[in-house]
């Protein structure tokens, strides 16, 4: 098998989910005692919240491109970026490389696509919602991306960053962002993407009358399918 760098940390609660997720792939597909080879580097994620929020952007992605540069050299044959929003610096990343950058968005695009849905609704953190490097990433695979209202948006983000970071699961975060499924529906989309890979800590299937596709387990299977070969 090829050996997966991971950059995760961001946060710790859903690298936790990849690792548990990529071996599960790996057992499944190999079976006997196989798992998976990897390299892990896990951010302190306050550092990486500090940046986000200040707009120190070129300093986060100088630093991701170097933590990727790292893992290339120690054995990795491919780089997975265990978040979402981060990936508004894979550019950064990618420029670094000379081996694959496994993009979560194009990952998740090709799912939806095949299950042949064109207009999806989007969940995430107000950057993923609201900048374009993520929509446009579903835009280039022919998805038309629906995000929720400001007053939506500013939910979605506040109980990813104040209790699905921290492992919290509250019911009433629940509830809301059942609210706003629904709403996203209301407005056509035939899909959700829970688009930070916390989000599937807090609601999945059940909890919308549409098909959900989540970025950590499609991330997750495609990096293990890549290992696998």
């Amino acid at each position: 098998m090829q050996t997966i760098g991971l950059i995760g940390g961001m946060s710790w609660e859903s690298t936790a989910l990849y690792y548990k997720l990529i071996n599960e792939r790996v057992r499944d597909r190999m079976g006997k005692l196989h798992s998976a080879p990897l390299l892990m580097y896990s951010y302190d994620f306050q550092e990486i919240k500090e940046m986000q929020y200040a707009g120190r952007w070129a300093e986060a992605g100088a630093s991701l491109a170097e933590v990727a540069q790292r893992l290339e050299r120690a054995g990795a044959r491919a780089i997975v970026l265990c978040t979402n929003t981060m990936h508004k610096l894979a550019p950064d990343i990618v420029a670094k490389l000379t081996i694959p950058f496994i993009d979560i968005g194009d990952a998740t695009a090709k799912r939806i696509r095949a299950r042949r849905y064109r207009r999806v609704g989007l969940l995430g953190t107000k950057f993923t919602m609201e900048e374009a490097f993520y929509i446009d990433r579903l835009r280039a695979h022919d998805l038309d991306v629906l995000v929720p209202t400001a007053e939506e948006r500013a939910d979605v983000n506040r109980i990813i960053y104040d209790e699905l970071c921290l492992g919290v699961v509250a019911a009433p975060s629940r509830r809301r962002y059942q609210e706003v499924m629904a709403a996203l529906v209301g407005r056509g989309a035939d899909c959700i993407i829970l688009g930070c890979t916390e989000i599937t800590m807090l609601v999945g299937a059940a909890d919308t009358s549409v098909e959900t596709f989540d970025t950590t387990a499609i991330h997750a299977e495609t990096a293990a399918d890549f290992a696998i070969g």
